[in-house]
């Protein structure tokens, strides 16, 4: 996995911030041949229910289910990561040693702060991993600079309007899964746990509503939203549903 190549890395402040925003379009992706990841920067540790180790273990096991070829966890500090030189230089070097031609990342603003700051933090460290007198080291070597092609946002809690969508009609059971397998933070009704924001039984309405919504504006059953940091660049026209 240390020379591993990814085609695609998805950046998350949580795990399971990617298996709730952006997991179908990684599926897609992955069953066309492309090489997909997902760099956790958190533990989640600090979510009300579960607690680091669990949520560690249920991203593993979303791993498997998304057929993952790589997945990190940092331990950047849930609700306390900051915008630093210390930071910046982690994801930097996952940067540099996976070469995604493209990054997603958190929604540039939302419910949850750490999603914004994730966000910045990510798109700071895609623009700083291709500077050549950055430095970083891993496995003992210096690594060579790399600069992903493009940085999309997904969205997440709120309501953006998106620049692009992807349909996921054909895989959308397949994200249901892998949501799923975050047991301890969603709808249980064995667990006495404190409710949140995302462990009642609405919040799977909510789920799919967001998603048929996404897909009704370009015509199919489910998407999933992104917004770009700049313009997207076409040679054809015809290329473009």
């Amino acid at each position: 996995m240390d020379d591993l190549k990814l085609d695609i890395l998805a950046i998350a402040a949580h795990p399971d911030d990617v298996e709730l925003s952006c997991s179908g379009t990684l599926i897609k992706h992955q069953l066309q041949g492309k090489k997909i990841g997902i760099l956790d920067l958190t533990k989640g540790e600090l979510g009300s229910r579960g607690d680091g180790e669990i949520r560690q273990q249920e991203a593993l096991n979303s791993a498997d289910i998304l057929r993952l070829d790589a997945r990190v966890g940092l331990d950047l500090g849930d609700g306390f990561f900051e915008l630093n030189e210390e930071s910046l230089k982690e994801v930097i070097t996952h940067i540099r040693r996976f070469k995604p031609e493209i990054v997603l990342c958190n929604a540039i603003s939302d419910r949850h702060p750490d999603h914004g700051r994730a966000a910045e933090l990510a798109s700071r460290a895609c623009f700083l991993s291709g500077l050549k007198k950055v430095t970083t080291v891993f496995n003992d070597e210096v690594q060579d600079h790399w600069r992903p092609s493009s940085v999309y946002h997904y969205i997440q809690d709120r309501s953006i309007m998106p620049d692009f969508i992807v349909d996921i009609s054909d895989v959308y059971e397949t994200k249901i899964k892998s949501i799923s397998a975050f047991s301890s933070q969603f709808f249980d009704p064995e667990s006495s746990e404190p409710e949140t924001p995302i462990s009642s039984l609405d919040f799977w309405n909510y789920i799919e509503a967001r998603a048929r919504t996404h897909g009704r504006l370009i015509n199919v059953k489910y998407g999933e939203g992104f917004t770009v940091e700049r313009p997207l660049g076409v040679s054809d026209l015809t290329a473009l549903d």
